[in-house]
């Protein structure tokens, strides 16, 4: 307990240098607003922020990065709330109760209940991570070559079995993954693989590059072929503190949901938006009035945003101890310090205490905020959600663009960033969720690596692989976990749960 208490401290001795406080400051409200403007989202924006990192230290822009994503959490449920229109996947379910308090003329006790739940949840998971971090850091620096293979290959099972929709398109959506990241020159052999003679490829693709067009450009390109009108409340948001009433029904949602969320924040493919909709599901069945859910009842609300948030916020677990990305915006994360030369894994605690321990104790500074600015901004994010989407939309596209270019001067890598963007316009508009794919990709080349070595330490031998008690139990793992996935009660089940 003693040394999670000096770690904290020399978090906080870090987090709160003023440069570290402005990035903070300033990833919590690209965050919010991101997460207030439907359809742009935390992927998209951590993509076309990347390239303006690279004059930070490597602290401050994972601080900011971070900040983008738990402030879009807070965000999605502002619109959510006044608009009916979820600006982040997370904010589906908050929209169903959510906005039926607001033409209650209840927006802001909505509001104001988000946000309290959302920074409980946040401050929670945060202990959590500084608990769970070090022993877990521990546990993993005994991992060989062969261990990390295997529980990456868990990971991406679990992400296709968490993932939504049919389980053939999650595989498939991952194997693209991995193919992609193989397009190189052979570190080993310097053989060109599927470059196709093309020396820009040799390299392979660009992890900024890919991300931006699948999920930047893909995401402008779909919302600029929408074309639904937004059901604005009219009316001035007022009384934003919650009755006695409020605060006692939604408190033991709020700890419901971040005790779900925090620990569905650890799984790979789980994450904020399986949170908030389990969350949900879980306060209309131990209600005693259910029939309340649906027009107004505020555990409807309290609930799935705690969740949303805890989750948000563990799923640096997995990423800060073992090098893992749990969700596709972790993949981001690791995307981040690999730009900045940091090795993501355990070694990051061991070797880099000050970015480890700064991260961590950032996210408490960051919900701090977020709960004072959230609120008294409500008019702004109001205002902001009148601007027509033509006239959005295009000029952050430029950005995209220059964000690209800016990267090596290279109209090449503009063009290959455009044609992923149609890539995942495609897929998007044909039900593929995307970020398995990004999993893949960011997997992939680790894999290899682990893979390759593992084989060498057996001498050339597969199947002395198997022979390690830990990595047979994962693999085996994995098998079970994806067999049972198949199953069709629970395909069923798996494909219907965010419907309900």
């Amino acid at each position: 307990m003693t040394d999670i208490f000096a770690n904290l401290w020399l978090g906080m001795s870090v987090a709160i240098t003023p440069t570290n406080i402005a990035l903070c400051l300033v990833g919590a409200l690209a965050g919010t607003l991101v997460g207030v403007l439907p359809g742009i989202g935390p992927l998209a924006t951590i993509a076309m922020l990347l390239p303006i990192t690279f004059g930070l230290s490597p602290v401050g822009a994972l601080i900011m990065l971070a900040g983008v994503f738990y402030g879009a959490m807070y965000g999605g449920s502002t619109t959510a709330i006044l608009v009916n229109i979820p600006g982040e996947a997370a904010s589906v379910v908050t929209t169903l109760d959510g906005f039926q308090m607001a033409l209650q003329g209840r927006a802001g006790p909505a509001l104001a209940i988000s946000a309290i739940g959302s920074f409980f949840a946040g401050c929670v998971a945060t202990v959590l991570i500084a608990v769970l971090a070090a022993p877990l850091t521990k546990v993993a620096l005994l991992f060989g070559a062969a261990e990390y293979f295997s529980l990456m290959v868990l990971g991406l099972v679990l992400a296709i079995a968490l993932a939504n929709g049919p389980i053939a398109k999650a595989v498939l959506m991952i194997l693209t993954g991995i193919v992609l990241s193989m397009v190189s020159d052979d570190v080993q052999t310097g053989q060109g693989r599927m470059t196709f003679d093309q020396y820009e490829l040799s390299d392979g693709f660009g992890f900024i590059i890919v991300a931006m067009g699948v999920f930047g450009v893909a995401e402008i390109l779909g919302n600029l072929m929408k074309t639904s009108e937004r059901e604005l409340v009219t009316q001035r948001v007022t009384g934003l503190m919650p009755t006695k009433k409020d605060l006692a029904d939604a408190f033991p949602a709020v700890l419901r949901g971040t005790l779900l969320g925090s620990f569905l924040g650890i799984l790979p493919g789980g994450g904020a938006i399986l949170s908030s909709f389990a969350s949900y599901t879980l306060e209309k069945k131990i209600s005693k009035t259910p029939e309340r859910f649906g027009k107004g009842a505020i555990e409807g609300v309290a609930g799935p945003e705690s969740a949303n948030n805890a989750a948000s916020q563990t799923s640096f677990i997995p990423l800060l101890t073992l090098g893992i990305p749990a969700n596709a915006v972790m993949a981001l994360m690791i995307g981040a310090m690999t730009l900045h030369g940091i090795s993501p894994g355990p070694q990051v605690a061991v070797k880099q205490p000050e970015l480890f321990w700064g991260l961590i104790a950032s996210m408490w500074v960051g919900n701090a905020m977020l709960l004072v600015i959230n609120l008294p901004l409500v008019g702004l994010w109001v205002r902001l959600l009148r601007v027509p989407y033509r006239l959005l939309y295009p000029m952050i596209l430029v950005f995209c663009c220059i964000g690209v270019y800016s990267l090596n001067t290279s109209s090449f890598e503009i063009m290959l960033a455009l044609a992923f963007g149609l890539f995942g316009y495609w897929l998007n508009k044909h039900d593929y969720e995307v970020a398995p794919l990004l999993l893949g990709f960011i997997l992939g080349p680790l894999m290899e690596e682990n893979l390759r070595k593992a084989v060498a330490i057996g001498r050339g031998e597969y199947l002395e692989i198997l022979s390690r008690p830990l990595t047979a139990m994962l693999l085996a793992s994995a098998i079970i976990v994806l067999l049972m996935a198949l199953l069709p009660s629970v395909r069923k089940k798996r494909e219907t749960i965010f419907v309900e």
